[in-house]
């Protein structure tokens, strides 16, 4: 990929829709809810506290996260979706 986010920015690949319903039910277009589970494709160097010293980021490439529904900024990059976010809109890791 040829993003590189800035600060503590994170770039996170959103995980697919549910296209259906446990029970077997087909979930229409206009009904799926916004995933709120992905995979972390890229991270910023951490953040500058008021100290001056760099504090790094806690997710790293490739760990698998929640965060909240109306996080970050949606981007598409070569035909993919992904969003940017800032590491304190990441709720937990998987």
């Amino acid at each position: 990929m040829s993003i590189k986010p800035l600060a503590d920015r994170v770039v996170v690949k959103a995980a697919a829709a549910e296209a259906t319903t446990k029970s077997g039910i087909i979930i229409p277009d206009t009904a799926k809810e916004k995933p709120q589970r992905g995979e972390v494709v890229a991270v910023g160097e951490g953040r500058t506290a008021d100290s001056g010293t760099l504090i790094q980021p806690q997710v790293k490439v490739g760990d698998q996260v929640l965060y909240g529904k109306w996080s970050g900024t949606e981007i598409t990059i070569d035909g993919d979706d992904y969003l940017i976010m800032q590491e304190k809109d990441i709720l937990a890791v998987l």
